[in-house]
């Protein structure tokens, strides 16, 4: 427990190393100069994350990045609210080559883009070139798919986060978290939406709520100790415009005061770290009623998951993958258990596993040496 009154600064500019100093801070949140704030909670009193210059490295011929996998809008947080997961990721290799620009030598899988100009990575790699002021450096990038396509997984943003990571760590790290974040987001935004709540907890880990994109205002949250996510994939995909045109124009007064109140209850059980506050609380009245028509299966594992014990139960990103949270691996276990069987009932097959929330977020590696929950090739 921190002094009462009192929050320090974590000075962490990419989130890929090891953190620097802890500064002591007074109650004003920190800001840069266009007002973008980034602030960290790891329990009852805040880390908060200010403009600094980033911690430069050398450059380098070859790098690799990994990012996690995650669960965007965690139930009612449509767009602002999301998580990063441990387990599978997308990770990218990056080579300095002599044309300039950013090139695709292998795209991850055979149905995504052979063309840079589509592909997240690529997208993300050469926004990183043009706020770095390196338009002249050539870079290959080699994707490789840990995540499922179309998936609710957070797979177009892991990919992108560690495109524009790999590439910033080949010129030795000039950008700092924000730039990343928002050299992702151009590539995020030309593919799926323009939308953080899967992009920020993959740089970052842990679970992060988005306040605002302009200007940018981020709120982290370590997970408490017990959380535990269940990650059901029903074998189907669902394409996140697709996900998207259904969600409602509008919505009544009370419906918005309902999701208010359950985004805020969320907030205030990661930042208090009281799991049982979630119960009733992962209630989302706006875009789980109008994709589940799209979702074979999910209602039914949804409700097998509360009754297994689960603390709530949504559908993970735009679908068609599910999640429940849970306090502990025992009951985890068992939801894990009923939503499977629930799937089989209504005759989808599935797959899932329990995870935990990824602390770590994003991180680089020399290209031969392997990273905490990366893909392997079989």
């Amino acid at each position: 427990m921190y002094p009462s009154g009192e929050a320090f600064v974590k000075r962490h500019p990419c989130a890929l190393t090891s953190p620097t100093d802890f500064i002591q801070s007074g109650p004003s949140q920190p800001q840069s100069h266009d007002g973008s704030i980034v602030a960290r909670f790891p329990g009852p009193m805040p880390h908060q994350l200010d403009d600094v210059a980033p911690r430069r490295t050398a450059a380098l011929d070859s790098v690799r990045a990994f990012a996690p996998g995650g669960i965007g809008n965690l139930g009612p947080g449509l767009d602002i609210l999301g998580c990063a997961v441990t387990g599978p990721g997308d990770t990218v290799d990056a080579t300095r080559v002599a044309e300039p620009g950013v090139h695709l030598a292998d795209a991850g899988h055979p149905e995504l883009p052979t063309d840079p100009a589509r592909h997240t990575a690529t997208i993300a790699g050469a926004e990183v070139l043009r706020r770095a002021g390196q338009l002249g450096v050539g870079v290959s990038l080699r994707v490789r798919k840990g995540l499922p396509l179309a998936g609710g997984q957070g797979g177009s943003a892991a990919s992108a986060i560690a495109g524009a990571v790999a590439v910033n760590a080949l010129l030795g790290s000039p950008l700092d978290e924000r730039d990343l974040l928002l050299a992702a987001l151009v590539a995020e935004e030309r593919v799926a939406g323009r939308h953080l709540d899967n992009l920020a907890p993959a740089l970052v880990g842990g679970i992060v709520l988005v306040r605002s994109i302009d200007p940018l205002v981020t709120i982290r949250f370590d997970a408490p100790g017990g959380l535990r996510v269940v990650l059901v994939h029903p074998g189907m995909r669902l394409r996140t415009a697709d996900a998207r045109a259904v969600l409602p124009a509008t919505v009544e007064r009370a419906t918005a005061i309902a999701q208010a109140a359950a985004v805020a209850t969320m907030v205030a059980a990661f930042a208090s770290g009281n799991l049982a506050l979630l119960r009733g609380a992962i209630d989302d009245r706006i875009a789980e009623p109008a994709r589940a028509a799209l979702l074979p299966g999910f209602s039914g594992a949804k409700r097998a998951a509360v009754q297994a014990g689960a603390l709530g139960a949504s559908i993970a990103g735009g679908g068609p993958s599910a999640f429940a949270l849970t306090d502990g691996d025992a009951v985890a276990n068992d939801v894990l258990a009923a939503m499977l069987a629930a799937y089989g009932d209504a005759g989808v097959t599935a797959t899932g596993r329990v995870a935990r929330v990824d602390a770590q977020g994003a991180r680089v590696a020399a290209p031969n040496e392997p990273l905490n929950g990366e893909p392997t090739r079989g």
